[in-house]
């Protein structure tokens, strides 16, 4: 049995080396040595696509109010489309009212029952002050139910990139089957940042005045900490306290996202440590310049054996200002890849880690174009991967 094993792994190995060339690590040393108090906490740089601090940050649990992030995101993608309009109203149902609103003793933005409220405000209910009226009712007039709003809710968690997370419902209140995880709220709050970046200004918002009623904004970050200027928080029970917030300085966003903290008091001063660590410890470095080659990759029949490959922009990422970090870059790509290839074709991508961590991954193309070869180039290219073959079958029955 222990034999079986040994080779498969042997085995495993060989075909693991014919799809992925590793580049020498790259000479960089960072620190490292920030500790979030949060159980789960990721820090994103929008502006890199990288992962700066993470923690915890595949660890599932109820999504609680920052659901409605994913609501938002629907009915952002819906006002984009056109299939629905700002001014356009829904009814504020007994479902909505009862669930969401006053009776229900949750954060709401306390519309009356069967009243009929323009998406505009509906909106504002749900990024001001976390309204769960507002989001049910958002939900319902969309898709009908808020059973198939969370249908769509998880169809654009899908099309985004989200991993972990299952919607149930419109608001996060309590049901059996919900799930995120911090990395994923923190993809929601980023898609929300920069593909609706004129809907997202609505987090900035200072209040609400709604049925005579006016509540100030609940971010607890929002007019204190320097550039903050989104998004919600949430709690569960016996799960803590959690938030997701966005800060733009300069060119610079971060996306900050904590879960697992014990009161108020501790998600404001971890969110507020998790910030300073992203703006104030790190540093803009270029890694691989603009077209320059980062890696070669194996061609099969063709005019030459390899090709350059480029990754077709500057690669920036905001890394730690001291200590003893370490950055490995990985050109990852399926070959030998059969000619001919064309310049500009994308043949692979190029993993970025820190410490292990996967910071950013980025495409990686064809320098030149590399014709198909000679019928003797073919030739010699297949005996190549005969040999390699058979080298693979002998160790095989070593084994």
């Amino acid at each position: 049995m222990v034999r079986g094993l040994k080779k498969e792994r042997v085995l495993a190995a060989l075909r693991r080396l014919s799809l992925c060339v590793v580049l020498a690590t790259v000479p960089l040393s960072f620190a490292h040595a920030f500790e979030s108090e949060a159980a789960q906490a990721v820090l994103y740089d929008v502006g890199t696509d990288s992962v700066l601090y993470a923690k915890g940050s595949e660890t599932t649990f109820p999504p609680a109010s920052l659901a409605k992030l994913m609501t938002l995101g629907v009915v952002f993608e819906e006002l984009g489309s056109g299939r629905l309009s700002p001014q356009q109203t829904f009814k504020i149902t007994e479902h909505a009212w009862r669930t969401g609103g006053g009776p229900a003793r949750t954060t709401s933005m306390f519309a009356k029952l069967n009243s009929e409220v323009a998406v505009a405000d509906l909106i504002r209910g749900v990024a001001i002050v976390v309204g769960n009226d507002a989001a049910i009712a958002l939900a319902e007039g969309v898709a009908g139910s808020e059973a198939e709003f969370a249908v769509r809710m998880n169809q654009l968690g899908q099309e985004i990139g989200l991993t972990s997370s299952r919607f149930v419902n419109a608001t996060g209140l309590p049901a059996p089957g919900a799930q995120t995880n911090a990395r994923d709220l923190a993809r929601i709050a980023a898609f929300l940042a920069t593909k609706h970046p004129e809907r997202y200004s609505v987090f900035s918002e200072a209040d609400l005045d709604w049925n005579r009623i006016r509540q100030s904004n609940r971010n607890p970050l929002l007019n204190s900490y320097d550039g903050v200027d989104g998004l919600l928080i949430g709690s569960v029970a016996e799960r803590g306290h959690m938030i997701a917030i966005s800060a733009l300085r300069g060119q610079a966003r971060l996306v900050a996202v904590l879960a697992g903290l014990p009161d108020e008091g501790a998600r404001i001063r971890a969110a507020k440590a998790l910030l300073d660590y992203g703006f104030d410890g790190h540093i803009g470095r270029q890694l691989f310049e603009a077209s320059a080659p980062v890696a070669e990759a194996q061609v099969f029949g063709g005019t030459q054996t390899r090709v350059r490959l480029v990754a077709g922009q500057a690669i920036d990422m905001l890394v730690p200002k001291d200590g003893d970090s370490r950055l490995v870059a990985r050109a990852v790509y399926r070959g030998p890849i059969s000619a001919p290839v064309a310049k500009g074709d994308r043949v692979g991508s190029l993993r970025i880690f820190r410490d292990g961590l996967l910071q950013r991954e980025v495409p990686l193309l064809a320098d030149e174009n590399v014709p198909e070869g000679t019928l003797l180039r073919k030739a010699l290219d297949a005996t190549y991967e005969l040999g390699a073959n058979a080298v693979g079958a002998l160790i095989s029955r070593l084994m």
